[in-house]
């Protein structure tokens, strides 16, 4: 049965003809509408960055509540629920509270032209401007410079993590324009934390840095972080940190970790927090061991990972904390959409992998099909069998190699229905 919400969401839906139409008019006009909300907002910091933004986010944010800070937090795309984008002080959104934000949005909107993600994203900002907090976390959705979140005129902070090749058709076809874009949160006198970056992306990213007047901290000049017998060891002006390893797998989340630490420290926040941000982080789909569910059962004695990245810096992520875990043989299920990079994301995976077993995404229009995705996949030299769908997968996999490591991967559309099909 459709929650009330869910109505409303779907009604947005048809408010646009385009999925994607990058320009800040429409939110202007119903944030306008709607009280300018976007003025009352507790301080925000706004991240930004083609991989890691939601990793970053959520150790920002375990290391905030560590500090008794009380946090708002908007992500996207939403993996089982639209209700997981909107962190009220910590809650995810009441089902109530959704239906009567997103139908204030609605009625303040009219029928007028309105994407998608600017009306949701609209009914957010509102959401925080009405709920006391000490911090908002404002994750873009695409790009930076025209998202839908930048209309907080003076962030607290600003994060941008690394840039990469990504969504080339809506933010442009080289690492300087992608750079280009992302820089676009940049806001004078504000600081900006920035992440690992390529010489060509930080050369965009300082430059648009001095023409608008914000101060950089920079990794690898400002800030150091570095993995060292096992522990995660953090530098910067104010001195050293030795800490545990993030609980979030992978060499590419120490990175991370050093994103959100130096954040951390910008905002007064002690080592206890930032210890906390290591440690206490929880983001789904994000080399995820799933524990428990009917996926599980399936699985057997087989292990069952789960992770949502879909690019080619991903495909490298994966593999790097693949080949830490390598004492079982590992099967990947894959399913992409057709706006991805297959063969970048596949490349790095290839020589780790004993076979893939490729799945279309249900309900997805720009799904590849599993038939398409077998071809990249025996393109880029692996050894592939076409599935029906994830649990069949499983089970093909489980019962002819019950100690394997099983790989879920390659869209956070596909993560989210696994997640929703294995609760």
């Amino acid at each position: 049965m459709s929650q009330n919400s869910d109505l409303i969401l779907e009604r947005m839906m048809s408010l646009h003809p385009k999925i994607m139409d990058l320009t800040l008019d429409r939110m202007w006009r119903l944030l306008a509408a709607l009280g300018n909300p976007e003025r009352h907002l507790p301080p925000v910091i706004h991240i930004a960055g083609t991989n890691g933004k939601g990793s970053t986010q959520a150790m920002v944010r375990a290391g905030l509540e560590a500090a008794e800070k009380s946090v708002h937090a908007y992500t996207s795309p939403h993996l089982a629920r639209f209700h997981e984008r909107i962190v009220l002080a910590g809650q995810v959104i009441s089902e109530p509270y959704l239906t009567e934000i997103l139908a204030e949005c609605e009625q303040a909107n009219g029928d007028v032209t309105i994407t998608y993600f600017e009306i949701t994203t609209c009914a957010a900002i509102l959401a925080f401007s009405r709920i006391a907090a000490d911090y908002t976390l404002l994750e873009v959705g695409l790009g930076g410079r025209l998202d839908a979140t930048n209309v907080i005129e003076t962030p607290r902070l600003c994060v941008i993590t690394p840039v990469s090749i990504d969504h080339t058709g809506y933010l442009g076809e080289t690492i300087e324009e992608i750079a280009g874009e992302k820089a676009g949160i940049l806001k004078r006198g504000v600081p900006c934390i920035v992440g690992p970056q390529s010489d060509a992306a930080l050369a965009v990213i300082e430059a648009e840095a001095v023409k608008v007047g914000a101060r950089l901290l920079v990794h690898g000049q400002d800030w150091h972080v570095w993995e060292e017998n096992g522990r995660l060891v953090f530098q910067d002006e104010s001195g050293l940190l030795d800490l545990p390893l993030p609980a979030l797998i992978g060499a590419h989340q120490v990175q991370n970790a050093g994103a959100a630490i130096a954040a951390l420290r910008v905002l007064g926040m002690d080592d206890a927090a930032c210890e906390a941000a290591v440690l206490d982080a929880v983001w789904p789909a994000r080399m995820q061991h799933l524990k428990a569910g009917p996926l599980v059962e399936a699985a057997g004695q087989a292990e069952l990972w789960l992770d949502g990245g879909h690019n080619p810096a991903a495909g490298l992520a994966i593999a790097e904390a693949l080949e830490r875990l390598s004492d079982r043989p590992l099967f990947m299920i894959c399913g992409m959409l057709n706006t991805k990079d297959i063969g970048g994301y596949l490349a790095p995976l290839t020589p780790l992998v004993d076979r893939i077993y490729t799945v279309s995404i249900k309900g997805e229009a720009a799904t590849l099909s599993a038939k398409e995705t077998a071809a990249a996949a025996k393109a880029a030299g692996m050894d592939a069998v076409i599935a029906k769908d994830v649990l069949w997968a499983v089970q093909q996999i489980e019962s002819s190699n019950p100690n394997a490591r099983i790989l879920i991967c390659g869209s956070l559309y596909l993560a989210g229905q696994v997640l929703q099909e294995n609760s």
